[in-house]
C-alpha cells in the first residue's frame, strides 16, 4: 500500500519583491499551511491506519526545496513544507517502532518544475523566463527545470522493496539545486 498527498500556494501567503514580511496576510498564510501540512497529515493518518492493520506499507510525502532551505517570497508554503519534512521523519519512527518495521514513511523533495501552479511566477506572458526563473536555473547545476516524469524513478524506488531499509528519508530530486553554492 502506498499513499500520496497534495499541496499548493496562494498570493497572500507570499511576499512579493515590493513588499516585506509586514505585508503578509495571516489568513492566507494559515490557509496555505493548512492545505500543505494537513493535506499531508490527514492522508498519512488514513493510510497509516490501514497500514497498521496490515503491519506493512509505504507512504511517500511531498516536500519542497523550501523544506531544506528558505526560498524568498514563499513564506507560508516554505513553513508548511519544512513541517512536512519533520512530520515525515517523526511518522517514520512512530509507525516502525509502534506498529511494524515494515511500515515506512519517506518524502520526495522535488526541485523546480514548470507547472500551471507556478507558471506566472516563472514565465512572462511571451513565454520567456522571469528573473526568478533565470535565478533558479542559474543555481541549478543541471541548468533547467525538472520534468514531472523525472520524479517517477525516485517514487518507484521509495515504494518498492529496493528501499526496504529506507524510512524517514527526504529524497532530493533537484538537478543539484540544494548542493550548489557560490
Amino acid at each position: 500500500m502506498a499513499g500520496f498527498n497534495r499541496g499548493g500556494n496562494m498570493g497572500g501567503a507570499t511576499i512579493p519583491p515590493d513588499k516585506t514580511f509586514l505585508d503578509l496576510e495571516i489568513d492566507a498564510f494559515k490557509k496555505v499551511v493548512d492545505l500543505n501540512l494537513f493535506g499531508t497529515v490527514l492522508p498519512t493518518t488514513v493510510f497509516g491506519e490501514a497500514m497498521a492493520a496490515r503491519k506493512e506499507g509505504v507512504i511517500v510525502n511531498f516536500c519542497s526545496e523550501s523544506a531544506l532551505r528558505p526560498l524568498t517570497r514563499v513564506v507560508g508554503y516554505g513553513a508548511a513544507k519544512a513541517a512536512i519534512g519533520n512530520y515525515t521523519r517523526f511518522m517514520a519512527a512512530e509507525l516502525a517502532m509502534k506498529f511494524s518495521p515494515s511500515m515506512r514513511v519517506n518524502a520526495i523533495v522535488p526541485g523546480f518544475l514548470l507547472t500551471n501552479q507556478n507558471r506566472t511566477l516563472l514565465t512572462n506572458e511571451d513565454g520567456s523566463y522571469t528573473e526568478r526563473a533565470r535565478s533558479v536555473i542559474a543555481h541549478t547545476p543541471a541548468g533547467r527545470f525538472a520534468e514531472p516524469e523525472e520524479l517517477l524513478g525516485t517514487i518507484h524506488y521509495l515504494i518498492s522493496d529496493a528501499s526496504s531499509f529506507v524510512t524517514g528519508a527526504l529524497c532530493v530530486v533537484d538537478g543539484g539545486f540544494d548542493a550548489f553554492s557560490i
